[in-house]
């Protein structure tokens, strides 16, 4: 009734399904009631998710040329997601935090990004957003990201 969808939801055993006591608020008004705790952080978010889980989300799902695979923790779930962005012929992009391995199996057109230690204000995970929806526009990788750099406003630096 809410409007939530349930392709990709996260189990976790012997925890309630989050809840709002407000499920159907009016256009301009915000749920109201107390949500019960949610993960704060990707590593956290990907600390709950299990390979099996990932993979049926991605099995009821018919159509799509963008994948992002947020954190990779398990190698399961790398593998999973690796799969089915093969299967359907999707590009895959892998972010990655700072200073970990890039996972073993990516094809080598993957794109990986390294997070930032921090990102208070969600700005690079804007940046990711919005390159994946230029991608899902049918950009190709080097466009996507010139154009997601030039409408951030930011400025290259040279390399000396």
């Amino acid at each position: 009734r809410a409007g939530v969808g349930h392709v990709a939801l996260l189990r976790k055993a012997g925890q309630l399904t989050p809840t709002v006591s407000n499920p159907a608020p009016e256009p301009d008004e915000e749920p109201t009631g107390p949500l019960e705790e949610l993960p704060e952080s990707a590593s956290e978010m990907a600390s709950l998710a299990d390979a099996g889980d990932v993979d049926l989300a991605l099995r009821y799902l018919t159509d799509f040329s963008v994948l992002v695979l947020g954190v990779p923790g398990d190698a399961e779930i790398a593998r999973v997601v690796t799969t089915a962005a093969a299967w359907a012929d999707a590009r895959l992009i892998v972010v990655v935090s700072t200073g970990a391995p890039i996972p073993d199996g990516l094809p080598p057109d993957a794109i990986v990004f390294e997070a930032p230690g921090a990102d208070p204000d969600r700005v690079f995970a804007a940046m990711v957003g919005s390159f994946a929806a230029a991608l899902d526009d049918g950009s190709e990788p080097g466009v996507a990201f010139r154009e997601t750099v030039e409408n951030a406003g930011w400025a290259p630096t040279s390399a000396e």
